[in-house]
């Protein structure tokens, strides 16, 4: 039983849409750590919910990037480029509240 903190069907449905077309669209193998997760935002400016991807290439890599819209909307265009792959690595001690 996963109590209260289930997720609906067709949001689950939604983040492996995202997780595919992000493993799709950067080439990654399919034992790949992937991360996708929709999250709420109160700061101003800041979309009511976004969707956060991350994921880990060689060496421990971190990957990240966010689509300014809910899970259930994204798609496929709203990925970067894969030419961008490296651009998307997240530096050694880098720390963000956003």
């Amino acid at each position: 039983m996963l109590g209260s903190f289930a997720k609906p069907q067709p949001q689950l449905q939604a983040i492996e849409r995202v997780r595919e077309w992000t493993r799709e669209r950067f080439a990654l193998e399919g034992d790949t750590a992937l991360l996708v997760t929709e999250v709420a935002c109160a700061l101003p400016g800041c979309p009511p919910l976004e969707t956060v991807v991350a994921f880990w290439t060689e060496g421990d890599r971190r990957h990240h990037f966010k689509v300014f819209k809910p899970v259930a909307e994204v798609r496929p265009d709203d990925l970067p480029y894969a030419w961008m792959k490296n651009a998307l690595v997240v530096p050694e001690g880098f720390s963000c509240n956003c």
